[in-house]
Formats: C-alpha cells, sequence, structure tokens
C-alpha cells in the first residue's frame, strides 16, 4: 500500500479491513453515520468526522441474485448495518436465493490478494436480534 492511500479514508479502511474490523464514519456535526469512507460528510460537507469500528451486525434491506452464464448465481444485497448506514455487499454461506430481506447477517472480511483490496461479506447471523 502506497503512502498516500495509508493516510487516505480508503487506507484506513483497509487497513482496519486486514484487522478484521469493518469501520465507519461518522459525521461529528450531525451525529450521522455514514459509508463508503470520505474526506468530508455527504450530508453536510464537513470534515469533522470520525472513525468507528462496527460490532458487525445487520439486517438485509434489499436482494437479488445475479446470473452469470456458466457460473453459479450470486447474491447482491443492500445491509443495513446496526450502526444507521448502508452498504452494498453479499451474504455467503447460503444458496444465493435463499437470502431474504429482513434477514439478520453478520459481518466478516473477504481477504484481499495481490490484485484487489479486501471487502467486507456477510454470513446469516442465525437468531441475533
Amino acid at each position: 500500500m502506497s503512502d498516500l492511500m495509508k493516510q487516505s479514508p480508503l487506507g484506513t479502511y483497509v487497513g482496519h479491513l486486514n484487522k478484521g474490523e469493518l469501520a465507519y464514519q461518522v459525521c461529528k456535526d450531525d451525529g450521522k453515520a455514514f459509508f463508503y469512507p470520505r474526506a468530508v460528510a455527504p450530508e453536510t460537507g464537513s470534515s469533522n468526522i470520525e472513525w468507528r469500528v462496527s460490532k458487525g451486525l445487520g439486517t438485509v434491506y434489499s436482494t437479488t441474485v445475479v446470473h452469470y452464464k456458466g457460473e453459479a448465481p450470486l447474491n447482491v444485497a443492500l445491509i443495513d448495518m446496526d450502526e444507521g448506514y448502508r452498504l452494498m455487499s453479499r451474504v455467503e454461506g447460503i444458496d444465493a436465493m435463499d437470502v431474504r430481506i429482513g434477514m439478520r447477517v453478520k459481518f466478516k472480511t473477504h481477504p484481499g490478494d495481490e490484485k484487489n483490496l479486501p471487502y467486507p461479506v456477510f454470513t446469516p447471523a442465525g437468531d441475533v436480534k
């Protein structure tokens, strides 16, 4: 990772993912959580923001299944995190067609490699409320 990326919001986010943490930001002016990492808050334009680490639990807000020719179906889901922000990801560990709106899920890091950064994915959380 370049020195510039280490100092950027993306670098901070990736650093947390490398430690198995899902980090997000909160605008200190209005208290709203947001995701994807950025240098200023999306609603206020304020740079008065702080990093927090998610507890990793959320609820499927929306889901769809993508079918690529010759490959297994792929789930794509919007996840509402308990801390108040939403992100796009996927739910693993179950058939793509079995992911349901309202399903509770928990975060895990999908490791990166030499070509791709790590990224968050989710698994069913069972009966976690």
